[in-house]
């Protein structure tokens, strides 16, 4: 087959933190699909087909893309940040394994992106500079049992912990159920980093005790991020503040 398809992430928002790799790739495509908004961002040529869906069609988007990408088009899927977190680069594989036996000759290949976390780690200081894992507080794919079963075991085992979707007007309620679970773990003075847009010009960084922190802060383009009882802040004379967890823990000098 002559066709390829890349799966790519566009990053946090900013365009200088799209990758040279991805956007070589966007600049070679015949046609982009993907998330509306997603599309939109890309500044691509006059001949390129956009191919634009709604959300919650990543299925339906991946086994399209493969179609396409089986004529001989050369396709890009667009997610933003890193198609590898809770985007869509898992969909097409699994497109790929319950469709066409010929699409898994196709070459297909995911380039990489800045990933929410990594981008407002960066701008608020490092966080995540010791162990850490990142949990989809979405119960759309999976019960929400299984979320609280796993952020209970990251905060018991003193992750910091990133979450991605943490509200939307359909979920209301499950970010101040997290919270309430981790208060239940964690002491209240446990610093939490709401990070909206970040890398946008609506970009906001607030810094919370655990104790303080209401899901009204936070919306689809946030991720919260939970320091670990190791997670520390560093006041500076201008009022900002650095946030950042130590590289060891609990090995003697």
């Amino acid at each position: 087959m002559s066709g390829s398809l890349i799966v790519v992430g566009l990053g946090p928002g900013a365009p200088e933190l799209i990758t040279p790799e991805v956007t070589a790739a966007l600049a070679a495509a015949t046609d982009l699909v993907g998330y509306a908004p997603y599309v939109a961002r890309v500044d691509a040529g006059r001949d390129v087909r956009r191919h634009a869906s709604d959300n919650r069609e990543e299925i339906d988007r991946a086994a399209f893309a493969l179609k396409l990408a089986a004529e001989g088009r050369r396709v890009v899927i667009v997610s933003s940040g890193d198609p590898g977190v809770f985007a869509m680069a898992a969909a097409l594989f699994e497109a790929v394994e319950a469709g066409e036996p010929a699409w898994r000759d196709l070459d297909i290949r995911v380039l990489p992106g800045v990933s929410a976390m990594f981008a407002a780690a960066a701008r608020i200081g490092a966080p995540l500079g010791h162990d850490f894992c990142a949990i989809n507080l979405s119960d759309n794919l999976k019960p929400w049992e299984t979320v609280e079963k796993r952020l209970r075991a990251a905060a018991e085992a003193d992750f910091v912990i990133a979450l991605y979707n943490p509200i939307s007007k359909a979920r209301q309620w499950q970010l101040e159920a997290a919270f309430k679970l981790l208060r239940s773990i964690h002491p209240a003075s446990v610093p939490v980093i709401f990070a909206t847009a970040v890398s946008a010009p609506q970009e906001q960084i607030d810094v919370v005790p655990l104790g303080e922190a209401q899901p009204d802060r936070a919306n689809m383009r946030t991720v919260v991020m939970i320091g670990s009882s190791q997670t520390r802040i560093i006041e500076r004379r201008d009022g900002a503040r650095f946030v950042y967890t130590p590289r060891s823990v609990g090995v003697l000098s």
